[in-house]
């Protein structure tokens, strides 16, 4: 089928070369001409396991491109993705500002065709946004009529930043929610070659399951960060305890590390949405208060475990910070808790070197103050102390060796990935 994809960022381009390798034809549209360029040459403007693998191999079947021109895309297209951010600002409210950009224009470009296309929104968006937004937009725009000279849908992604080509690729479940049956069997026909069940849904349902798994998992990571606070105090292996849980099917293993918290361009944002489209409708999430809040204070865990160490004076300490990304595998900055630990590192006088293998650039960005360096070893040479906020696979290489090279063995871990065969005497946040 011929795809357009509006957005080519994080959801947008994994999403159109996840399809371009399933053999659908797609377009990915952006508003920068360099990002297109660059795109088209084969270089993705972000770092994503496997994706520029991918996207080359697209390019050369000649199954994606990348284009400024939104007319032409969407004129030829028969599915058309909604892939665009939808930030939030600081009371959660999210700001529809790209969404409603995006059905603007489609709405202009679609105008003047007469053939039937189906309009998927993928973006996350609070339930009601798809309908009593989008809806409106493109038919005023178009001047056509949903359900009869277009298709409307809702397919949320449940992508793990680091993994989500593999995510987008091997789904555990794939949420169309629709206007109509046309739209649906529409949109069902994008993942013909997709080996997952379809849940089919209307469409403020499949809004709303995006929501709720984001909100429960970032549920069960604030619930694992108390527990592992408690633990620490009573010398109770956190780690062990998880494990120990994981292994009941009905609580399963995943997102229960704990540490300094999640970050990151979507827990933090839709928790927050949650909270304030709730008390739009005069209903509360009480329990999601207490996950944003929970998860705020967390990140700031591991600075009063240093304060402490180094007798509440971080004035002038040479602070070597190991990991800037909210996690590993990605390059995103977006509310890593780093960005707090360090501005509080910053603000209480320390001089700051720090480390990410991928995340420098966009770290660079926000932090200019912090000294940049190329490798754990020169981050970690004179330091006064050290703290390990992402969970880096190199950085379980590390070794007593690499941590000599410190004026004062100080280490204090975020995410438990340091080896206790290879490095002693560092503390861990919740062990």
């Amino acid at each position: 089928m011929h795809v357009t994809v509006i957005g080519v960022g994080y959801v947008g381009l994994c999403t159109g070369v996840g399809l371009a390798l399933k053999g659908h034809n797609v377009t990915g549209i952006t508003t920068t001409a360099d990002k297109a360029v660059m795109i088209n040459d084969g270089k993705s403007p972000i770092f994503e396991e496997g994706l520029e693998l991918h996207l080359k191999e697209c390019l050369s079947k000649g199954t994606f491109r990348s284009t400024i021109n939104i007319d032409s895309a969407v004129k030829a297209a028969e599915v058309i993705f909604i892939c665009v951010g939808t930030p939030s600002s600081d009371d959660g409210k999210i700001n529809l500002s790209q969404i409603k950009s995006a059905s603007i224009s489609i709405g202009q470009a679609f105008k003047n065709t007469s053939s039937y296309k189906a309009i998927i929104v993928k973006s996350t968006v609070v339930p009601g946004t798809t309908e009593e937004v989008v809806l409106p937009l493109i038919e005023e725009y178009s001047e056509k009529k949903v359900g009869i000279d277009f298709g409307l849908g809702m397919n949320p992604e449940f992508l793990r930043e680091g993994k989500a080509m593999d995510d987008f690729l091997n789904p555990d479940r794939i949420v169309i929610g629709s206007y109509d049956e046309k739209s649906a069997s529409t949109a069902k026909k994008i993942y013909n070659l997709f080996n997952a069940p379809i849940i089919e849904t209307d469409i403020q349902t499949a809004e709303m399951i995006k929501y709720a798994s984001n909100s429960f998992l970032a549920t069960k990571i604030s619930f694992m960060n108390e527990l592992g606070n408690l633990c620490k105090k009573l010398k109770i292996d956190t780690y062990e305890v998880a494990k120990g849980m994981g292994l009941d099917s009905r609580i399963s293993p995943h997102f229960l590390q704990a540490g300094i918290g999640y970050g990151g361009s979507c827990f933090p944002k839709d928790t927050k949405a949650l909270i304030f489209k709730a008390r739009e409708t005069d209903s509360q999430m009480r329990i999601l208060e207490y996950v944003e809040e929970i998860n705020y204070k967390q990140r700031f865990m591991i600075l009063d475990m240093l304060k402490s160490k180094m007798n509440f004076d971080l004035k002038e300490k040479n602070i070597a910070i190991l990991g800037l990304a909210f996690k590993a595998g990605t390059d995103d900055m977006r509310d890593s808790p780093s960005i707090d630990i360090i501005n509080e590192l910053h603000k209480q006088g320390a001089r700051i070197k720090a480390y990410d293998p991928q995340a420098i650039i966009n770290a660079k960005k926000i932090m200019p103050f912090v000294q940049y360096l190329n490798s754990p070893q020169e981050v970690l040479r004179n330091a006064d102390a050290c703290l390990v906020l992402t969970e880096w696979p190199e950085f379980s290489a590390l070794t007593d060796e690499d941590f000599n090279l410190m004026a004062d063995k100080i280490v204090m871990e975020g995410r438990k990935i340091l080896d206790p065969q290879k490095v002693s005497g560092y503390e861990g946040v919740c062990w």
